[in-house]
């Protein structure tokens, strides 16, 4: 005992009340985690009664994940328990992140048998600041779609196709992303966008007023998908009308004559529309951007396209 009546601990005494073992005890006591207060005669280390809440502190620190060198600072410096674990908890919060990431990039490669060229590439995109991801996507759209000064206004059409990947992103949205970022860079897919962008910036052109309308993908999807329900066959006489009912609000929409020229022209845009890669962007898109997934075009466009073909041909 000292000289006001308080209990000095041992390091035996100590172990037993806070559950560690005497090596764990001395280990602390050696890094001056825990410093003894003094020595019995015999040379013995005493301690006195905080080191029992110091040492409990520690256990749960450490077995929360943080660094002998972090925890000794933070008690030398009296740093309350509760900034300690916000900061630790912020520290978790990047090193899941990074973890998630790592992951989702592993998951992927191994879903496609990547080579280590792809995911070298994979682990790169997955990688990347809020910054350098927004300056990838917005350079693919400003190839695509034009950009400043192209003379075509489809800024809308740039917000709408923007990916914004979460600064907590699920594994699933990482994937999605790192797909999309790929898909960006496919040179095959920026022409078939480019392609698309400009069937759609002339249309817009053409638009009486320069008012914009619901495109022929929006009609198509109106007029298909209860033929395609009711079994009618794109090449039958009844797929005419449905036929004919598309191309007619195509040719108003464009203030054209409904004829075989227009029908071309509307096949051709719909054509590079149908491009799978288009499709799978748009699904991908979703995922990153927490967004409802898209129905599926694909099917419609492509009993559409057989039953223009099989009026234009005839």
């Amino acid at each position: 005992m000292n000289g006001d009546g308080d209990t000095y601990l041992s390091i035996g005494e100590l172990a037993r009340r806070t559950g560690l073992t005497v090596k764990a005890v001395r280990a602390y006591s050696d890094r001056g985690i825990v410093p003894p207060e003094g020595r019995t005669p015999a040379g013995y280390r005493r301690y006195g009664p905080e080191a029992v809440a110091r040492l409990r502190l520690v256990r749960t620190l450490r077995a929360l994940g943080l660094d002998l060198p972090t925890i000794r600072e933070a008690l030398d410096r009296d740093t309350p328990a509760a900034e300690l674990a916000a900061v630790h908890a912020e520290a978790l919060a990047v090193r899941i992140r990074v973890l998630t990431a790592r992951r989702a990039v592993l998951m992927s490669a191994a879903r496609r048998d990547a080579t280590p060229e792809e995911m070298e590439l994979m682990h790169r995109l997955a990688a990347l600041s809020e910054d350098e991801r927004r300056a990838l996507t917005r350079e693919f759209l400003d190839e695509v779609l034009g950009g400043p000064g192209s003379g075509m206004n489809l800024e809308g059409v740039a917000r709408s196709m923007t990916p914004d990947l979460s600064d907590n992103p699920a594994e699933e949205e990482t994937e999605a992303w790192i797909e999309l970022a790929e898909l960006c860079q496919d040179p095959g897919f920026r022409a078939t966008m480019r392609r698309t962008a400009a069937h759609h910036a002339a249309d817009l052109a053409e638009h009486a007023a320069g008012v914009p309308r619901p495109g022929p993908e929006a009609v198509i999807r109106d007029r298909i998908a209860p033929a395609r329900a009711a079994g009618i066959d794109p090449g039958s006489t009844q797929a005419r009308a449905v036929v004919d009912a598309v191309t007619a609000a195509y040719a108003r929409q464009c203030g054209r004559p409904d004829d075989a020229a227009l029908r071309r022209r509307l096949l051709a845009r719909l054509d590079t529309v149908n491009d799978p890669r288009r499709e799978r962007y748009l699904h991908l898109l979703a995922v990153v951007n927490r967004w409802p997934a898209p129905d599926p075009l694909a099917p419609e466009l492509d009993w559409f396209c057989a039953a223009l073909r099989a009026r234009t041909a005839a």
